[in-house]
C-alpha cells in the first residue's frame, strides 16, 4: 500500500491565525472562548463563541476577495497558502497529479444568512427582492466553490471535491484525500476543512435543541468537556489545511514530514439524527477498523484526541467507545479535548484536531483538556486536565462524532515507528519536520 504523509500545515483557529499561534494556545491551556462579538448576542440563549481574530486584508487577501468570498472560504484560502508554504512546495511539479478535498458542514452559511436578511428586509418580505442579491450568491449556494477556490490558488488540476458529513467533515475529507493518494489518483492533496458558522440561523438552531452552553457569565470557561458541570458545547469557527502526499514523492523532493496517516475508518450508527447509543459501539468499530488498517494494536496508541464536545451524551458515549475498542489500555492512555480551548467549529474541527495530533507527534506534547476541574464519574479515563503533558508521542488516535450518526477515526504515527514501515535510515530524507533532511 502506498504510504501517505503530512508535509504541510496551515491553520486559522479561534484567537490569532497561524499554526504557531494555534499550537501555543493549545499547549498553554488558554481558551479562545468569549462573549459573541461577530453579531449581537442579546437574542440568543447561548451568547458565547470561539471566534477567530481574522482580518482578510491582514492575511494577504485583496479587497475584492474580502467581499467576494464567504468567511469560511477566506479561512480555507489563507490556511491553504500557509500549508503549501510550510510543505516547501514551490509550485506543483505536476498540477494534474495534485488535488483538493475540503470538508464543511454548513458551507457558506454566513454569506447566505446575510444575503437573505438583505433581500427580505430582515425576513419581513415573503417575496424577496432578487435585485438586491449579490452576483456571488451562486458560489455561496454551492459549498464546493470553496474547494474550487483553493484549487485555483494552488494550481491543482487533479481531483477536487467537498465532503459534507456534519461534524466529521474534516476527518472524512482528509480520509478521502488519503485514499486518493493511496489508490494512485494523486501524488499530492491539499486537504482539510473550513467553517464559519457563527451566524443567526446557526445560533438559533443550536439554541432550539439546547446543544450549546448557556454559561454566558463565564465565557472563558464555558467549554468543559468531561467535567461534571458541563452543559453544552461552545460554537467555534476556523480552518485547518494539510498537504498530504505519497511518501516516495516526499522523499524525492527532500520534504520534511510531520506524521504518517496510517489508518482511517468511518461508521454510521443508523440510529438517530442527534442521539447516540450509550455503548459507543459504532465509534468503537471505527477505531478498531482504523487501527487494523494501520496494522497496529491498542497497545501502540500513545494519545487519544477525543471528540470531547462537552455534552453529557457525547462525552459518555466516546468514553465507552474507548473502553470497548482499546480495552484495558484505555485507562493508561492520555486523552484530551482541544474543544475546551477552541470550541466546536462543526465540520472544520476534525481537520483542526488532525493538525493538533501531527503537532503533538512533532513536539512530544499532549494538549490538555482545559476547564476540567470536576470529573464526571462516568468519564473515568485520563483526560489530561488543565495542563499540557510532555511525553514522546509516536502514535495518535483522533475521533469524530457527528449529527446523522457519523463516527470516524484516524490513526497518525511518527514516520519511523510504524511496524510495517521501512527502518529509520531508509526514510532519512523525509525525516521529522524541522530536522535536517
Amino acid at each position: 500500500m502506498r504510504r501517505v504523509v503530512i508535509t504541510g500545515i496551515g491553520v486559522v483557529a479561534p484567537g490569532r491565525p497561524g499554526t504557531k499561534e494555534f499550537w501555543s494556545l493549545l499547549t498553554s491551556g488558554r481558551t479562545a472562548t468569549r462573549t459573541l462579538t461577530l453579531l449581537d448576542p442579546a437574542p440568543y440563549r447561548s451568547q458565547v463563541a470561539a471566534e477567530a481574530d481574522f482580518d482578510p486584508l491582514e492575511q494577504g487577501l485583496d479587497a475584492a476577495d474580502a467581499v467576494r468570498l464567504d468567511r469560511a472560504a477566506q479561512f480555507a484560502l489563507v490556511s491553504a497558502r500557509e500549508a503549501l508554504a510550510d510543505s516547501g512546495l514551490d509550485g506543483l511539479p505536476d498540477p494534474t497529479r495534485c488535488g483538493v478535498t475540503l470538508g464543511s458542514a454548513l458551507g457558506c452559511t454566513t454569506s447566505l444568512d446575510h444575503t437573505f436578511d438583505k433581500v427580505s428586509d430582515g425576513g419581513r418580505r415573503w417575496l424577496v427582492d432578487h435585485v438586491r442579491a449579490p452576483r456571488d450568491l451562486y458560489d455561496w449556494f454551492v459549498p464546493s466553490s470553496m474547494a474550487a477556490e483553493v484549487a485555483r490558488a494552488a494550481g491543482a488540476r487533479g481531483p477536487v471535491s467537498l465532503v459534507s458529513t456534519g461534524c466529521t467533515s474534516g476527518l472524512d475529507a482528509v480520509g478521502h484525500a488519503v485514499d486518493l493518494v493511496r489508490e494512485g489518483s494523486a501524488e499530492v492533496m491539499v486537504t482539510g476543512a473550513a467553517e464559519a458558522p457563527i451566524s443567526p440561523i446557526s445560533l438559533a438552531c443550536f439554541d432550539v435543541i439546547r446543544a450549546t452552553t448557556p454559561r454566558n457569565d463565564t465565557p472563558a470557561t464555558a467549554s468543559r468537556p468531561f467535567d461534571r458541570t458541563r452543559n453544552g458545547f461552545v460554537l467555534g469557527e476556523g480552518a485547518a489545511v494539510l498537504v498530504v502526499e505519497e511518501l516516495e514523492h516526499a522523499r524525492r523532493r527532500g520534504a520534511a514530514v510531520y506524521a504518517e496517516i496510517s489508518g482511517f475508518a468511518s461508521r454510521s450508527n443508523a440510529y438517530h439524527m442527534t442521539g447516540l447509543r450509550a455503548d459507543g459501539a459504532e465509534m468503537a468499530e471505527a477505531i478498531s477498523a482504523a487501527l487494523d488498517e494501520a496494522r497496529l494494536d491498542p497497545g501502540a496508541v500513545d494519545y487519544v484526541n477525543a471528540h470531547g464536545s462537552g455534552t453529557k451524551q457525547n462525552d459518555r458515549h466516546e468514553t465507552e467507545a474507548f473502553k470497548r475498542s482499546l480495552g484495558a489500555r484505555a485507562y493508561e492512555i492520555p486523552v484530551s479535548s482541544i474543544k475546551s480551548m477552541i470550541g466546536h467549529s462543526l465540520g472544520a474541527v476534525g481537520a483542526l484536531e488532525i493538525a493538533a495530533c501531527a503537532l503533538a507527534i512533532e513536539h512530544g506534547v499532549v494538549p490538555p483538556t482545559a476547564n476540567l476541574h470536576e470529573s464526571d464519574p462516568a468519564c473515568d479515563l485520563d483526560y489530561t486536565p488543565l495542563t499540557a503533558r510532555e511525553q514522546r508521542t509516536d502514535t495518535v488516535l483522533t475521533v469524530g462524532s457527528g449529527f446523522g450518526g457519523f463516527q470516524s477515526a484516524m490513526v497518525l504515527n511518527r514516520l519511523d515507528v510504524r511496524r510495517t514501515g521501512a527502518p529509520r535510515a531508509a526514510v532519512a530524507t523525509a525525516g521529522p519536520k524541522g530536522a535536517a533532511a
